[in-house]
């Protein structure tokens, strides 16, 4: 009998793992919600200039809300043995995390090219802050989806426990950038 409590209270904890990855998402909430707090204490403060965002920040916007049903696709394919399609979707998620990166680059230059630079105005330089530590947290992101990428071709292809829990962290920490990079979008978006 002590057997079976056992067993059953070793499978309703968490994983430490992923108990850090959430403590995790906890620091990088309070980080983003100071930041936008921030903005907003600022943008009242005066000396505000008014601008529109680029619109390559929605193409962004879209790169990254398809690289998580990309990537929820790759799960599902990978718990139901499709080999080949959970491949191919983790490969697409990469491509999408790219374009992503490249959409903010080209919505950075974008803001230059009209006026709104780094060293400038405080409404240009939050959105060039939070938007480039939302990339740096994205770029963590491809370096994970790189190592999944490796284990997919490099290791024989095997549905275990281990592999199961690896692909559950990279999943939830890409789709927490991509919900963050939406709260951010639709943050600046209504403060303009």
């Amino acid at each position: 009998m002590s057997t079976s409590i056992a067993t059953s209270e070793n499978k309703s904890t968490i994983p430490p793992v992923k108990f850090a990855l959430w403590a995790g998402f906890a620091s990088i909430i309070m980080m983003f919600v100071s930041l936008t707090s921030a903005y907003v204490v600022r943008q009242s403060a005066g000396n505000w200039l008014e601008f529109k965002l680029p619109s390559v920040f929605l193409y962004s916007s879209f790169s990254i809300l398809l690289s998580s049903i990309t990537l929820h696709m790759s799960y599902s394919n990978f718990k139901k043995g499709n080999e080949k399609s959970y491949k191919l979707f983790l490969i697409a998620t990469m491509a999408l995390a790219m374009m992503f990166i490249m959409f903010q680059y080209q919505g950075w230059i974008a803001m230059q090219n009209i006026g709104i630079d780094l060293a400038g105005n405080p409404s240009g330089s939050f959105v060039y802050v939070i938007s480039g530590l939302h990339a740096a947290h994205v770029l963590g992101g491809i370096g994970i989806l790189t190592v999944a990428l490796v284990q997919a071709y490099g290791q024989k292809y095997q549905v275990t426990s281990k592999r199961l829990l690896r692909f559950q962290l990279t999943s939830q920490y890409w789709h927490f950038v991509d919900i963050l990079w939406i709260y951010l979008f639709i943050f600046f978006l209504i403060q303009r």
